[in-house]
């Protein structure tokens, strides 16, 4: 008989071999108390010579748990959605849970079927970092187990909790930085049409009509050349260029620079550029970027405490609203006179 053919050991083999009850294996498997040293030195070392392996997951299940979180992203393009998933890691193991990570790769269809899914497989609660999903979806989900959306929606879910930092305050701070360094003709560059990226389009719009620069107020789209077109602008070095950028979030600041790096313009002496996100990109681009710090990390642990309320009781939904905070850096410089 080869390897693979042999049954795999059961906790009932282990206790057998060691001449103990299968409950003294299981305590001596998870490290709890009721067992001494010396037997549970002998009962591992048995589990050891058998190839026993123990089950968490059945474990959990004969217990109505399965001990394990569901953190379904949007996608891993956007280094924000892997820094909240390590908030809700850091946070899990904390409560001796695992996690699973699922995403759906900017598909929402795709994003669904993952939700499903993570569901089949019984966990705990599921953190979904993501604003794609509509409401209906969430609060079916959240029918079955407790569900954390880590975004903004455009309406919320009646079921579902919902994170997501203060997108307004957050992007008026970046446009008053501007103003305040001297710029007057400021662009703002789009990332997206949902809720979180109107949100701060809107602010931008507000804050230049309130600086009496409403005439200045454009905005062009990442996805439609918008880097391309703001740089050509520049470089024309005609009457109405933009000399500063406040991008959606870090990943499009990042694509300006880099735009902006091959075509010859200097940052920030030629054109100032700020983000969005306050990313691990950010930190790592030269010159740094000048950008506004959503707490991910935070905003992660913050999913897993909610879920963990829920697990115990059920509550009511409710919506968190953090403070984001300005990050000032290298990439944003008065304009030349």
């Amino acid at each position: 008989m080869t390897p693979s053919d042999r049954p795999v050991p059961t906790i009932h083999d282990v206790a057998r071999a060691a001449g103990v009850s299968k409950s003294l294996v299981s305590l001596a498997v998870r490290g709890d108390a009721g067992v001494s040293e010396a037997t549970r030195s002998r009962i591992l070392a048995v589990a050891d010579e058998l190839g026993y392996r123990s089950n968490a997951l059945a474990r959990g299940l004969a217990r109505g748990r399965t001990q394990l979180v569901g953190v379904l992203l949007s996608g891993l393009r956007n280094t924000y959605h892997a820094e909240v998933a390590r908030g809700v890691e850091e946070a899990a193991d904390g409560l001796g849970l695992d996690t699973i990570i699922a995403h759906g790769a900017y598909d929402a269809a795709l994003l669904e079927r993952r939700l499903g899914r993570l569901l089949e497989l019984g966990v705990d609660g599921i953190v979904v970092v993501s604003a794609m999903l509509a409401p209906e979806v969430l609060d079916r989900a959240a029918a079955r187990t407790p569900v954390v959306m880590v975004g903004r929606p455009f309406t919320p879910p009646e079921r579902a909790c919902v994170i997501h930092n203060h997108d307004e305050r957050g992007a008026t701070a970046v446009v008053e930085h501007l103003l305040a360094q001297g710029h007057s003709r400021i662009v703002h560059l789009a990332t997206s049409r949902r809720a979180a990226a109107r949100a701060r389009r809107g602010a931008y719009e507000e804050a230049m009509a309130a600086a009496g620069l409403a005439a200045e107020a454009r905005v062009l789209e990442a996805d439609e050349g918008g880097a391309e077109r703001i740089v050509g602008e520049v470089l024309s070095r005609a009457a109405g260029a933009p000399t500063a950028v406040f991008a959606g979030n870090d990943r499009a600041a990042a694509q300006l620079v880099d735009t902006a790096y091959d075509a010859g313009v200097a940052v920030p002496a030629d054109l100032s550029v700020a983000g969005y996100d306050n990313s691990e990109i950010g930190a790592l681009l030269r010159p740094r970027l000048t950008t506004v710090d959503q707490p991910r990390e935070r905003m992660g642990r913050e999913a897993v405490r909610l879920l963990a309320a829920r697990m115990e009781a059920r509550r009511d939904a409710e919506t968190i609203v953090v403070e984001p905070a300005l990050v000032v850096r290298d990439s944003t410089a008065a304009p030349r006179a």
